[in-house]
């Protein structure tokens, strides 16, 4: 025969006082961001508020604009939270890498074939990820570029999103050259050209 649940009064359960700000400000954050997978998510979440990291959260909701074909599930919002959580870095393990991936609910496979583009051992410099990423979501370089520099800007949203010179012809310069249609010398050109107007 099984016991009976126990029962307690009010004056037994103890409810910290700070509990109902931290779940309000957790489901904004999960209204915010979607996830795809709210238990994985939340775990990522909690386990970053308790370590006191950058949370997984987007700074706003973000409508998806990805269609059958290109659909990846990973978008500039949701890149723009991995760069909050690493860019502290220069490299970033793998292993650390992909625990964020997956708190974020994006499928593994497109983490592993984000690193095929560019193969490495156990950590890869976060900026390089990052561009791999952006490649990911826009079609040519030029549509990269913008998606980096907007994930990447210090300036207000809607504005010019600018980066400094160095981190964009680096980034241009690595993705370039990972586009077999685009010459050494054209890109060399091009950043020649682009300085001269900075």
């Amino acid at each position: 025969m099984p016991l009976p649940d126990t029962m307690f009064c009010a004056q037994q359960i103890h409810i910290p006082p700070e509990l109902p700000d931290i779940l309000k400000q957790f489901t904004k954050a999960a209204i915010r961001t979607q996830p795809a997978d709210v238990l994985q998510w939340s775990a990522g979440y909690f386990s970053a508020l308790s370590r006191g990291d950058p949370l997984p959260v987007k700074d706003r909701i973000e409508m998806p604009v990805a269609t059958q074909k290109t659909d990846t599930g990973l978008t500039q919002g949701l890149l723009k939270v991995l760069h909050k959580q690493c860019s502290h870095k220069q490299y970033v393990e793998l292993a650390h890498l992909e625990q964020k991936w997956k708190n974020l609910c994006l499928p593994v496979e497109n983490f592993r074939t984000l690193l095929q583009l560019d193969p490495c051992e156990n950590k890869i410099e976060w900026i390089k990820f990052l561009a791999l990423g952006c490649s990911m979501l826009g079609g040519s370089l030029n549509t990269s570029m913008k998606h980096l520099c907007e994930i990447l800007t210090t300036d207000p949203e809607g504005g010019p999103a600018r980066i400094p010179f160095e981190t964009f012809s680096y980034v241009y310069r690595y993705l370039s050259k990972m586009d077999s249609d685009v010459p050494e010398g054209d890109t060399e050109s091009y950043l020649a050209t682009l300085k001269d107007t900075v």
